[in-house]
């Protein structure tokens, strides 16, 4: 089932996951024993991240450094229909530009057809990590947008090579990132909700949010796509704190920010366990607070504290 087809036969707020693949080398137990628990909850879908590879430097047995492409995290696809099978949920897999050919991005979406996986996020992705600004492959895509348009173009049974008659249409549904709080490399909400809608109006269906820990963001940021025509669902995107260390690494790394009153309240905390309870008791105000104000969806950010989110869902539901 599609996503905008959750929502339109939802008549209550839903919930919705969001996974890291393992480590190259690690079991996909390791999802499964974080999952195993949330499936209680019945999350309508359950989206996995998508990773390009990273060129890293490697001492050979002759003391001489090596660079060598590695991809820490593969496995996207098969992860998602691995989900399928195991707890039948929709699976929804990231589609990066970032290290990708525009050849093997339309690979990758024949075999998504195939599996009978029917939505995709379709994402620019970050910067490698030894690069300071994004790059896009030499034949990819250096704009989501662009990632759409392939996208729709496959649904319309249009492939890469121009022999290819009578394609089979996908018929992918199509998510894309909104930023509450602004991309970071936006010069301002308005221009980034312009590029938002640029999306949309391609074909794009429904937008995922970057999480925020203040709902404020969320509602004015509807507001604002509003204000600028964008009519799609727009998806809140939650993540708990649960270390003090995060309280500079979480804004760092997303661009977001930590509100006054968690900040303080974190700060106060004695113990790892502390923290933890401060930042459980702050996402569970948030999500009452987005389900009293009719939010169509909460989708969690599961990676590191599957058991946090478990607490609030069981607390909530």
């Amino acid at each position: 089932m599609k996503v905008t087809e959750h929502l339109a036969n939802s008549k209550k707020t839903i919930i919705s996951l969001e996974i890291l693949p393992p480590t190259k080398g690690k079991s996909i137990d390791s999802l499964y024993k974080s999952l195993d628990p949330l499936m209680e909850f019945k999350p309508s879908f359950i989206n996995v991240t998508y990773h390009r590879a990273e060129w890293m430097f490697k001492k050979r047995s002759d003391d001489i450094f090596e660079r060598v492409e590695i991809r820490k995290r593969p496995g996207t696809v098969g992860i998602c229909a691995a989900l399928m099978n195991k707890y039948k949920v929709e699976a929804i897999p990231h589609l990066i530009c970032g290290g990708f050919s525009k050849e093997e991005t339309e690979n990758a979406l024949i075999d998504l057809n195939f599996l009978g996986i029917q939505n995709v996020l379709a994402l620019r992705g970050d910067a490698a990590a030894n690069e300071k600004f994004f790059t896009p492959h030499p034949h990819g895509h250096r704009y989501a947008e662009d990632l759409v348009k392939q996208i729709i173009s496959l649904n319309n049974g249009n492939y890469m090579e121009d022999d290819i008659i009578d394609g089979v249409k996908t018929d992918f549904c199509i998510g894309v990132a909104g930023y509450p709080e602004k991309h970071n490399e936006a010069p301002n909400m308005d221009t980034d909700i312009h590029f938002l809608k640029r999306k949309l109006d391609l074909g794009a269906h429904y937008v995922t949010c970057q999480m925020f820990f203040d709902n404020k963001h969320y509602y004015n940021y509807i507001t604002k796509c509003r204000e600028h025509g964008i009519t799609a669902p727009i998806l809140p995107g939650l993540k708990p704190l649960s270390t003090k260390g995060q309280l500079t690494n979480v804004p760092k790394i997303f661009n977001v920010e930590v509100p006054l009153e968690l900040y303080n309240e974190m700060n106060k905390a004695k113990t790892d366990a502390a923290c933890e309870q401060v930042g459980t008791e702050w996402l569970l105000a948030q999500c009452r607070e987005l389900i009293k104000n009719n939010c169509p969806v909460l989708h969690f950010y599961t990676i590191s504290k599957p058991n946090i989110i478990y607490n609030v869902l069981k607390q909530l539901l």
